[in-house]
């Protein structure tokens, strides 16, 4: 597994470590900023935290004119497969994890609204933004730097660098402005499908570009280090347990909550409710992504409405939220793999 992760993320540029403080040696402290039009003067992180995860910019490629066809006419996906599911302006679309897993970021028009579908696999992150920057539709593609292990994406007409677990830009013209994000969940694809079999479903522009359908990231979701992280881990509970994190209305502490404190598969606190719907396969457990083993399904509103909620793991909470307590964590248990894969586990 380790073998297989440094294949897949080893031809990029590293970051190199700050050695000074100050905007006059900010472009030094990125490796390979010169192929950049980045203003790097310009940070709300220090850009030592901005690390390579391994390929160069765009190495991995987002797709940027989509392809689907009706979930009633798609038959190589598993009924428990996982897809990220967007309901905006009265249409459904749907984008398995087997594609985004190789590209990590669709940018499609829905409803008449330029989104960036957005998935990182090493923080299990599916997020959808608006892609809209000062009015403007503009793309995103992938840097090939993580932050927090997290998917640090680029906006292609100013080139800023923002972080995709925040929607923040922390690089860039940009510095220090957020996205608007729009409600998204992660389904199984057998009962979407039975219930939305006109929905649109992205399928790959080239089937043989990458092996959709495998995981990469075999038994990641269970290993006690979570790969290319270098900050604190949660104390008292496991690093990947899984948690969602629903931003706060007008900002300030969103809500974290445990998904193991699901009493009776249902929680609620200040008018959000997080329910599970059922079961969806781990799309980053068995090296068949139809095969991983089954993991809560969820749905969270806030006054009956669909709510803007980041299914993650507890090290991720963390990491961006340290001060923020997780509901339930005296519950969290160690999630088990259905693989066995000893070079995960240290």
């Amino acid at each position: 597994m380790a073998a297989l992760l440094a294949g897949l993320l080893c031809a990029g540029l590293a970051a190199v470590p700050a050695s000074g403080q100050g905007n006059d040696s900010a472009t030094t402290q990125i490796a390979g900023s010169g192929e950049w039009k980045t203003d790097f003067d310009k940070a709300i992180v220090p850009l030592s935290e901005i690390q390579s995860g391994g390929p160069p910019k765009d190495g991995i490629p987002a797709i940027d004119k989509p392809r689907f066809e009706p979930a009633s006419q798609i038959d190589d996906l598993g009924k428990s497969e996982p897809v990220m599911v967007l309901r905006h302006g009265g249409e459904v679309r749907a984008y398995p994890m087997r594609i985004m897993m190789y590209h990590e970021i669709v940018n499609d028009e829905v409803a008449g609204t330029p989104v960036a579908v957005t998935y990182c696999p090493l923080c299990n992150a599916a997020i959808v933004f608006d892609r809209r920057i000062d009015g403007k539709a503009t793309t995103f593609g992938t840097t090939g730097r993580l932050r927090n292990s997290d998917l640090v994406m680029y906006d292609r007409a100013s080139e800023s660098w923002w972080q995709q677990f925040t929607g923040e830009a922390i690089v860039g013209r940009h510095a220090g402005e957020v996205l608007d994000s729009l409600p998204s969940s992660t389904e199984a694809f057998g009962p979407f499908r039975k219930a939305n079999p006109d929905a649109k479903v992205l399928i790959p522009n080239n089937p043989e570009l990458r092996p959709y359908g495998r995981n990469p990231y075999v038994a990641y979701d269970t290993t006690r280090q979570p790969f290319l992280y270098r900050g604190d881990l949660p104390e008292g509970m496991p690093a990947m347990a899984r948690v969602v994190v629903v931003p706060k209305e007008g900002g300030g502490e969103p809500l974290i909550v445990a998904l193991d404190a699901l009493q009776n598969g249902r929680f609620e606190k200040g008018g959000v409710t997080i329910r599970q719907t059922g079961t969806v396969a781990s799309a980053l457990d068995d090296a068949r992504i139809e095969q991983g083993r089954a993991v809560m399904q969820i749905l969270v509103t806030r006054g009956g409405q669909p709510a803007i909620a980041h299914e993650t793991f507890a090290f991720v909470a963390h990491a961006f939220h340290p001060n923020v307590p997780i509901i339930g964590r005296e519950t969290m248990k160690a999630p088990t793999s259905s693989v066995e894969h000893p070079s995960l586990r240290p």
